[in-house]
Order: structure tokens, then C-alpha cells, then sequence
């Protein structure tokens, strides 16, 4: 409870006085003094006449003191100040401490050494930089609040279990502080196993959550569920879900089903594909749901322009959707060396649309030279979608191996390379680290 202010000694009937010409001084200024019936007031109009003025100094209005009014009981020398200097030492702006007394004021009355410091000092232990102590609590004041060997301690221990690196803690708390104020038992966990029952590996969810600690407020019932059933219920294919999530994984929080009936009806407005080739597409590229459809446009009407027909940009698109995220710059600039340069047919491109997607100044143009100097003719993709290792190898062979589709991946399975290479789980990087690096840009 608030600690009162030592004033005059007064006897029953001298406090009952005081306590009736305060609530008069109170009500004068607009503050409805109810709650503070049970609570010790000051002993003078003067005292709690300068706790108002205060508190109004620092940006704190009468309907705000309306709205928690025990805050009246804290003593400004004792209580208000003593907080108030702390918080601005720990790196809250001086102009936004009575922002943050409006969001929270049960915080004036802390004790700063039994109860503030602790929490300050948990925070740092979690690798939560010094500079971003006071955006942190900005974010969630609450957090002033919370018993260390509670919540708090518990939500971090679950994250640390299921593979999230301790040293990122620091990091996920800045980006959203909420989740250490969330229940592992009825919050996290059960959206953890969900997701990992989908055939999301755990060493990829924890990736995600390293980088997205958001995720971890969508809610399971409300949003996580029914966003995965509209997914199927758009044909999206169950074994395809793991990938779709890790590649994109907002879009467990999106308002999926206006998003993706407005795109399904677009591309078959405008390409006609059909819903099934919708669904491929959304399962190569699920950041597609929340592109502008201008944006969208602009590759199209390059590739029409080009003498494509929409038929053929439809299937250029399914076979690579990435193609309707890229500029269009580039995608002239490469066009005109394939054109001039390369002088090759166009039926090479509606084969192989990726060319678009490979750097022209890092890969194809320098590729491009070595395989003229050994006067060796290839497909697109053939010298186009490999490591530089693997170019070297084709280049010095003593012939052209075929090609293959690239990596592929079954969740909870091996990773496939060409050539039939497997990667072990002895190995270095696991599956779950492989997948992560080729399928997710975080």
C-alpha cells in the first residue's frame, strides 16, 4: 500500500476533519474520491494538493488520476519521486515518464530496491541490451509487476528447451516483451505443439521464434487454427504446410481467407490459373498472399510485352512465382544480355523463368563468360542453378551430367541434394538447419 506522508499527530476526530476538507479540495478539481475512503490520506489540503500538481506536472491529467486514484496516496517524496528518478536512470525519456505512469501507475508504488531492481537485473541477465531497457518497458510496463521466479522465469526455461539459443532471449524480449508475461501451460505450450504436430521441426520452429518472437502472441483458437484449415480448405496440400509456415510465417496471423480469396480471384481474373495452380503457387511462395496486386502487375505486363503470351507468363509464374516479386529493372537488364548477349530462344525462358531471379552482374554474366571460353553449350538452369562448387565441377568434367530439380525436402525426412547426396543427421548442419537456410529468409 502507498506509504503515507508523516505529518501533524492527529487524533480520531482531527483525522475524520481533514479526511472531509480533502475530499471536498478533491472534488473541486474534478477527482471523484471514492476508492480512497479505506486508504490513509495526508494530514493537510497543502500535501495532497501538491501530489495533484505533481502529478500534473509530469503530464498526468485529472480524468487519468480519475481512472486509478490510489495513486493520490503515494507521497510524492517517498514514493512518486523515487520512482519516477529510477526509471529515468534505467533509460526511460524524462518527457515520457508520465506516459508510462498513465499505462501503469500501480508502479509508484514500488519499492525501487525490493521490487524494481530485481526486474531491471533479470532483464539484463537475459541479454536484454542496456539501451533497450527503457523501450522494453514502454512496450509492457507490466512487466515492473511480475514475480522473477513466476512467469517470467518459466516462459524463457520452456523457450530454451525446445531449442531457442539463450543468447537470443536478450533479443526476442526487445522485439516482444509480451511472451514473458504469458503462461507456458495455456499459452505457449499448446501453440508449440501444434505447430510441431503439423510437421514443423522443433530446431525450425525455435529458429522462427528467435526471429519472430511476435508469433508467439497469435492466438491458437482464434487465429493459428483457423488460418491452417483455410489453407487446406484452398488446396494446399497437408505435407506441404511445414514449408509454407517456415518460409512465411505471418501467415499464421494474416486475415487469411479475405486475403487469399482476393488473390485466387485475381490471378484467375488476370492469368486464368486455375485454383489448383493457385494452390501450387501458394505453396512455393505463400508471401504472395499479402503482395500489392500492382506490384503483381508490373512483371506481368514486362514479360507480355515481351511477346509472351498470358497463357505462357501463367505458367512461367506457377513453375516460378517469385517472378512477380522482382523489379522490373532488373528483369529488363537481364532480358536484353539473354536477348543480345546470349541470343537465345525464348522458349528457354518460358523452360526456365529463374533465369529472372539469379544476379546478372554476379552469376549469370561471369557464368555466362567461362562457358563461352570453353565453348560449351548448356541449358539455363543447367549452368545457372548450382552452387559455384558444383559450376566448377561441371565446367572441368568430361561431360554434362543431367540436370536435377535442385534440393528438396520431406519434413522429419533426410535432405536430398543431386546426385542422390545424402546429408546425415551425424553431420554438422541437421535437416531442420538445412531447410531453414534454403527455404526461410528471416
Amino acid at each position: 500500500m502507498p506509504t503515507v506522508t508523516w505529518g501533524v499527530v492527529q487524533g480520531r476526530k482531527e483525522k475524520l476533519v481533514s479526511r472531509v476538507i480533502i475530499s471536498d479540495y478533491l472534488k473541486t478539481i474534478g477527482i471523484i474520491p471514492h476508492e480512497l475512503e479505506e486508504l490513509e490520506l495526508p494530514s493537510t489540503v497543502e500535501v495532497m494538493r501538491e501530489r495533484v500538481e505533481f502529478l500534473q506536472k509530469i503530464g498526468l491529467t485529472v480524468d487519468d488520476m480519475n481512472e486509478y486514484p490510489l495513486m493520490l496516496g503515494c507521497s510524492v517524496r517517498k514514493n512518486i519521486i523515487p520512482v519516477l528518478t529510477y526509471l529515468e536512470k534505467i533509460g526511460l525519456q524524462r518527457s515520457k515518464l508520465g506516459e508510462f505512469i498513465k499505462i501503469y501507475p500501480q508502479c509508484l508504488h514500488t519499492s525501487v530496491v525490493v521490487e524494481l531492481v530485481p526486474v531491471i537485473k533479470f532483464l539484463r541477465g537475459l541479454d536484454v541490451e542496456k539501451q533497450d531497457i527503457g523501450y522494453v518497458l514502454m512496450k509492457y510496463p507490466e512487466l515492473l509487476g511480475f514475480k522473477l521466479e513466476g512467469t517470467m522465469s518459466t516462459s524463457v526455461a520452456y523457450l530454451v528447451s525446445i531449442g531457442v539459443n539463450p543468447r537470443d532471449v536478450g533479443p526476442m524480449v526487445t522485439q516482444y516483451p509480451y511472451f514473458l508475461g504469458m503462461r507456458v501451460g495455456t499459452t505457449i505450450k499448446p501453440l508449440v505443439d501444434y505447430l510441431v504436430s503439423l510437421g514443423l521441426p522443433k530446431k525450425i520452429l525455435a529458429r522462427m521464434l528467435e526471429k519472430r518472437a511476435y508469433l508467439l502472441g497469435y492466438d491458437l483458437e482464434e487465429t493459428v487454427k483457423p488460418n491452417v484449415n483455410c489453407l487446406l480448405s484452398f488446396g494446399l496440400r497437408k505435407d506441404t504446410l511445414p514449408s509454407v509456415i517456415a518460409q512465411f510465417p505471418q501467415i499464421l496471423g494474416l486475415p487469411l481467407k479475405a486475403k487469399l480469396s482476393s488473390q485466387q480471384y485475381f490471378f484467375n481474373l488476370k492469368l486464368k490459373i486455375d485454383p489448383d495452380g493457385f494452390a501450387r503457387f501458394i505453396e512455393k511462395m505463400p508471401q504472395i498472399v499479402s503482395l500489392h496486386q500492382h506490384v503483381i502487375m508490373k512483371p506481368v505486363e514486362f514479360l507480355v510485352g515481351r511477346g509472351f503470351s498470358t497463357a505462357d507468363v501463367a505458367k512461367m509464374i506457377v513453375k516460378c512465382p517469385q517472378l512477380v516479386a522482382l523489379q522490373v529493372g532488373l528483369m529488363k537488364n537481364s532480358y536484353y544480355f539473354f536477348k543480345s548477349d546470349m541470343g537465345r530462344p525464348m522458349e528457354e525462358l518460358l523452360d526456365f523463368p529463374d533465369y529472372f531471379t539469379y544476379s546478372l552482374e554476379s552469376r549469370i554474366k561471369p557464368r555466362y563468360q567461362r562457358l563461352q571460353n570453353k565453348g560449351i553449350r548448356c541449358s539455363l538452369g543447367w549452368f545457372l542453378n548450382c552452387s559455384d562448387q558444383r559450376f566448377e565441377e561441371r565446367l572441368y568434367g568430361d561431360y554434362i551430367e543431367p540436370e536435377s530439380s535442385g534440393p528438396s525436402f520431406c519434413m522429419g525426412g533426410k535432405l536430398e541434394l543431386p546426385s542422390n547426396e545424402i546429408v546425415s543427421e551425424e553431420e554438422d548442419d541437421s535437416d531442420d538447419e538445412t531447410l531453414y537456410r534454403r527455404t526461410v529468409s528471416l
